[in-house]
């Protein structure tokens, strides 16, 4: 068996749209009539759901199941939706739990090889291989991230560095030395290093890398340009979650015209996030994901709250497995200030294609009067910050001036000195409420 053969698995990335949903059919039955055995929660669902687990024909079945959220998983701390004994349970996951109990997952020995075997496909895909070195930037713990990243670039027989987050001059002194070539990180994160790379004078262009794989958080077409011109590297979306099974649900290729769905192991929809309607291919939508080969935990129609759409088209690359467009936002992210709802994301995009800003910065909410009020702040590059104070106003108006004209309300823009908003080593925080609850 080649390696072409072993990684990208051609026989389903190429398959025909029927062969795909005759798999995913095949699976999700599999997975209805585990869980249905194996745990009560699941067992009621279906049972009320008046569906038969021992009858699933097709992928439209599964439309009569509720769906299952992220407060469901809480409420069932820790154990509750686990479908495996605990004897076949080798590993566990959580969310951080800082409003409430975390979000527990488990996996079994065999979840763990599926994790590693979506990952290297798709990073196989970009072309990751057995010569390269991989700097795995994300955080190692409970956090699902640093793991999937390791175990796939194993996989693929390349050299990992685990070196986790943080300690950022180390990072780039290392990357430096052991000739990394692979960077796995948050996109703002990967922004970072490069401020600290120009502080210390190191030249990513003298560098080993190639390409980046960077998720975890929201990211526009904007900050990708900033990246790849920062640290002269192909950046690629990589979207995954712990509760569906980590990094690796789906993933960019090079043409970067959406996130190729490993469909063979994860099922998709994409629903009104007020109805609950579930919405054809094209249409924008909250995304909604089932597992149909984890034994551990799966999760039936999980609700992410990540806004995108489906792309069915063959793609440039010759896959035929559905594609999702780039996450543009969380339904839980969206602000609605006077009636217009806004994306963080809607925001960056415009702040990140204005010249002599900084790719930092901090939406701030407030109450004045009884009135939702939004400011955007925003550092300005050493070379702007110098200028006269009317200067500055002139260039604050005009950046109100542009995000009236995309967004369509008045924000406020206040330009700040560059090093004075917070950065990140792991998922950056867009969004300061100061808002008083009542």
């Amino acid at each position: 068996m080649t390696d072409n053969k072993k990684f990208l698995e051609p026989e389903v990335s190429t398959s025909s749209r029927a062969d795909i949903e005759s798999l995913q059919a095949q699976r999700l039955a599999d997975t209805i009539k585990h869980i249905y055995e194996a745990n009560t929660f699941y067992r009621e669902r279906i049972d009320g759901a008046g569906l038969d687990p021992y009858r699933i024909k097709d992928l439209k079945s599964i439309q009569s199941l509720p769906f299952t959220t992220k407060e469901e998983l809480r409420k069932n701390y820790p154990f509750g939706l686990f479908c495996s004994p605990h004897e076949d349970i080798v590993r566990v996951h959580s969310s951080s739990g800082t409003t409430g109990n975390p979000t527990v997952v488990g996996y079994t020995r065999e979840d763990l090889k599926i994790w590693a075997g979506v990952l290297a496909r798709v990073m196989y895909d970009c072309g990751v291989r057995k010569d390269d070195v991989v700097q795995v930037s994300h955080g190692f713990g409970m956090f699902t991230g640093g793991f999937g990243f390791q175990y796939a670039a194993e996989k693929i027989g390349a050299l990992v560095i685990p070196i986790s987050g943080g300690n950022t001059e180390r990072q780039l002194k290392v990357m430096s030395d052991f000739g990394t070539t692979v960077l796995c990180c948050t996109p703002s994160y990967a922004l970072y290093m490069s401020e600290v790379a120009k502080k210390v004078g190191l030249d990513f262009k003298r560098l080993k890398l190639k390409v980046g794989f960077f998720g975890a958080e929201p990211w526009t077409e904007a900050m990708r340009r900033e990246i790849e011109d920062r640290l002269s590297i192909c950046a690629l979306d990589s979207y995954g979650l712990s509760e569906v099974i980590g990094p690796g649900v789906s993933c960019e290729c090079i043409h970067k015209k959406g996130l190729h769905i490993n469909e063979d192991h994860f099922l998709v929809e994409v629903i009104d996030p007020d109805t609950g309607e579930v919405l054809a291919p094209g249409q924008k939508g909250e995304l909604v994901f089932t597992s149909l080969t984890k034994r551990a935990m799966p999760v039936i129609r999980y609700r992410t709250k990540d806004i995108s759409y489906l792309i069915e088209e063959q793609c440039s690359c010759g896959k035929t497995l559905a594609r999702m467009a780039k996450p543009m936002g969380r339904t839980d992210d969206m602000l609605i200030i006077r009636g217009v709802n806004i994306f963080p994301s809607q925001i960056e995009e415009v702040l990140m294609d204005i010249s002599d800003l900084e790719p930092h910065y901090l939406i701030v909410l407030d109450r004045r009067d009884y009135m939702d009020v939004l400011e955007v702040w925003v550092e300005v590059s050493e070379n702007i910050f110098q200028e006269k104070i009317m200067v500055l106003e002139d260039f604050e108006s005009s950046i109100e001036e542009r995000l009236y004209s995309a967004i369509g309300i008045r924000i406020k823009v206040s330009l700040k000195e560059p090093q004075t908003i917070a950065r990140s080593q792991g998922k950056a925080q867009r969004v300061l409420d100061r808002r008083k609850k009542d």
